[in-house]
């Protein structure tokens, strides 16, 4: 379909219409598309690397700890009880915040 449009832009405008498009294409690709999926690849390798113990927070700003880990599933301990969240439902920027260690400023 892509290709369709390009003979077409490029038989009734000549190439200087092709050049434009393409480089479009190019920087929608470096400047949304490919940092997107880095993201979600990151966001599965965090997910696959969980283990019991790890404080997360989830997309709903749930703080807890885990206490139990399923093919898709977890088990999160909370303040007043247990909850159990789509493994999906972990937030990689905010739990690896809570994680981090505190720097202190002198």
């Amino acid at each position: 379909m892509i290709a369709t449009i390009f003979l077409q832009a490029a038989g009734q405008q000549g190439y200087g219409m092709l050049i434009p498009m393409v480089l479009i294409i190019v920087v929608f690709y470096f400047f949304m598309i490919r940092p997107q999926v880095k993201k979600q690849k990151d966001q599965k390798k965090y997910v696959d690397e969980l283990k019991k113990g790890d404080r997360v927070v989830t997309t709903a700003g749930i703080h807890g700890r885990i206490i139990d880990l399923n093919d898709t599933t977890f088990l999160v301990e909370v303040d007043n009880g247990k909850i159990r969240f789509d493994k999906s439902a972990i937030s990689l920027d905010a739990s690896k915040a809570l994680n981090a260690p505190a720097t202190v400023k002198a």
